[in-house]
């Protein structure tokens, strides 16, 4: 059975963060800790080893497989940041044309920094992710 190497854990936050190598990096990974923080009102938690996640809820696909994932998260990784999102939320397409400087992948948005985008639009995009995973899983978003 596959095993889901994305899983909360208790390592710390800040800890993570102050390794971060790039000294920029770290300064733009202060700033969205702030920015999810604030928006979500849920505490930072670490997902897996790299991802830093706000609040959580639980899935399950047709085909059986289920597990936890964080409502939203983002992860200062080496080549660009990663901003994690809610695939499918409606409202993100047409956010991301004010959004700034991007790339996206399926759930990914990813970014060179927090200077390249309008901070005003993340929180719109944050808001909207949480908004849309409380509504398709109720019971289990937190």
């Amino acid at each position: 059975m596959y095993e889901l190497k994305t899983k909360e854990n208790n390592q710390s936050v800040l800890e993570f963060i102050e390794n971060v190598e790039s000294p920029k990096k770290r300064e733009d990974a202060y700033r969205l800790l702030d920015i999810f923080s604030d928006v979500t009102g849920y505490k930072a938690k670490m997902w897996g080893p790299s991802m830093i996640g706000f609040g959580k809820y639980h899935y399950k696909y047709a085909s059986g497989h289920e597990g936890d994932a964080p409502l939203v998260g983002f992860s200062p990784r080496k080549a660009k940041i990663s901003l994690y999102f809610a695939p499918g939320e409606s409202k993100r397409d047409e956010l991301l044309k004010r959004f700034g400087k991007h790339t996206t992948g399926k759930a990914c948005v990813y970014i060179n920094k927090v200077a390249d985008i309008d901070e005003e639009v993340l929180k719109e995009l944050i808001a909207a992710s949480v908004e849309f995973l409380r509504e398709l899983y109720p019971s289990t978003a937190e």
